[in-house]
């Protein structure tokens, strides 16, 4: 018999803690649990599987701003996490109200724990409860995929696979594929949970009985699994078992809709590149890939949490934008390159860079857009260099544009001095060049505290627009000309009409910079 959150919430070691539901109060004591899981970690959502109580003391949450609190309850709301207990006290006298309301709205259910417990004690307890209530769902959920892989052997088509799933998990089970069209159904026509209910508490227990898989095949996203768990059903059995026939459904969609050679060159192709291979090896991949070898090309690398999932919108995204386009996803990257059209390559790559920012993506998320290179034999650099981007913004995306939807979007073009300095320069001449130029400034900053080196940064990225460069720094103009006025005194006058500008600015660019090895360097 699964179990349940009123279940937990009234065990002895959680008891002691006064629990008190301040979110989802409608669902919460139905709720049914996997495992009991604590950390104090903000960006634990991903490292999750679904169907947790996660315990958290609260003194993360304590010095995290607002924003960052409500998105800690929607990304783990997203991950199907069952609930989230958190302990207040000192540090975290109550639960905000912006987490209260962020939990209500996504059907979380949201515990205070207003006495402080021995986690660890909660979790033997009531984890090795779970962990016996597992073993039969495991075994249920084996037997379901065997008589899902007979009927498969039997040549049963998707509708008929999913019929068992639906019938094993008492689920209604729909298989659809990346742009959302139905491939398959089956099971839950009457009686849909919920359906006697109404109201917010409805809708809340809706969306937490609704189990969500990814199907791939071949390592391309392919269709997305969803099982809405009916009435008293597992949900955790629900859980298991659709994880579980992901290989089966991957062979009847495989068998179904074979990928076409243009995406299985694609992705060869992207693999190709990333590995530098030999130059016939791209020539002969390309146009199978539908992108013309002698194509403007861009290359663009994203890391972040879900790199499958954000395949697709970006896929989609240079469909819209009338780009051939190849990509590739492992756990860590996705590797993208893109055709520019001819006559608009500056506005095209404007655009992907544009376009990446207004995609929603998961918090964490980084890409950067490589230079534009002629010809899929030079591809292999633009993606050299969009990674080299990645590694110098970990010191100096603070100070660049480019944080949307999709995250920080990085264009390499902005870093163009950069990269030719970790390519030309070892890290001993580097620091000696940056003390030739700006030792003085280095020397006042670590002295008095002040943000000279900054400022001319700033002023000088601004075209030595002081007004501009003013805003940006967020001081008073009057301010901003008293810092330079210093600059120039420390570092030999007015800078402006000499050859000593471009000098100052490359240092100014490389102070921050992290250690990084040039690639092209000997």
């Amino acid at each position: 018999m699964p179990i349940r959150l009123r279940d937990v919430l009234n065990h002895s070691t959680l008891a002691a803690a006064e629990p008190v539901v301040r979110a989802a109060a409608g669902i919460a004591a139905e709720t049914q649990l996997r495992w009991i899981h604590s950390s104090e970690v903000l960006d634990i959502a991903p490292l999750l599987g679904g169907g947790e109580l996660l315990l958290t003391g609260g003194q993360a949450l304590a010095l995290a701003s607002d924003k960052r609190r409500v998105g800690y309850i929607r990304e783990l709301a997203e991950r199907g996490v069952a609930a989230v207990a958190i302990e207040t006290g000192i540090e975290l006298p109550s639960i905000p109200s912006s987490m209260v309301s962020a939990a209500e709205s996504a059907g979380l259910p949201l515990i205070e724990l207003r006495k402080t417990v021995p986690f660890v004690g909660v979790m033997e307890a009531i984890n090795s409860l779970l962990v016996s209530e597992s073993a039969g769902q495991l075994q249920q959920a084996d037997q379901a995929s065997h008589a899902m892989a007979v009927e498969l052997a039997h040549g049963a088509n998707l509708d008929r696979i999913l019929a068992v799933l639906a019938a094993a998990t008492g689920s209604e089970v729909v298989l659809t594929s990346t742009a959302g069209t139905t491939l398959a159904s089956a099971g839950g026509a009457d009686g849909a949970d919920g359906s006697n209910l109404a109201g917010e508490d409805s809708e809340a227990r809706d969306r937490a009985k609704v189990i969500h898989v990814d199907v791939p095949v071949r390592g391309v996203p392919a269709a997305r699994l969803a099982l809405h768990v009916q009435g008293d059903a597992d949900v955790n059995l629900a859980r298991i078992a659709g994880s579980r026939s992901v290989d089966i459904l991957a062979l009847a969609l495989l068998q179904r809709m074979p990928p076409g050679l243009k995406e299985m060159a694609g992705a060869a192709l992207i693999r190709a590149v990333d590995s530098g291979t030999q130059n016939w090896r791209l020539q002969q991949l390309a146009p199978a890939a539908g992108i013309p070898t002698a194509a403007q090309l861009v290359a663009v690398v994203i890391r972040s949490p879900e790199t499958q999932q954000l395949r697709t919108a970006v896929e989609q995204l240079l469909v819209r934008g009338g780009h051939h386009s190849a990509s590739y996803a492992d756990n860590a990257e996705l590797l993208v390159l893109a055709a520019l059209r001819s006559g608009s390559l500056r506005e095209d790559r404007n655009g992907i860079i544009a376009g990446l920012r207004s995609l929603a993506a998961p918090e964490g998320t980084v890409s950067a857009v490589g230079p534009m290179v002629s010809g899929i034999t030079a591809a292999h650099w633009s993606l050299t260099e969009a990674r080299l981007t990645l590694e110098l913004a970990t010191g100096a995306e603070a100070s660049r544009p480019g944080v949307g939807r999709g995250g920080t979007v990085l264009d390499a073009e902005e870093f163009a001095v950069e990269r030719l300095a970790v390519r030309s320069m070892d890290e001993a001449q580097r620091a000696e060049f940056i003390t030739q130029q700006l030792g003085a400034l280095l020397d006042h900053d670590a002295q008095r505290r002040s943000l000279l080196v900054e400022t001319l940064r700033v002023w000088l990225d601004t075209g030595c627009n002081t007004a501009q460069a003013a805003r940006e720094l967020h001081v008073e103009r009057q301010s901003m000309h008293q810092r330079l006025q210093r600059i120039f005194s420390l570092c030999g006058g007015d800078p402006r009409g000499t050859g000593r500008l471009a000098a100052l600015h490359l240092a100014a660019r490389l102070v921050g910079m992290p250690r990084i090895t040039g690639p092209g360097r000997n």
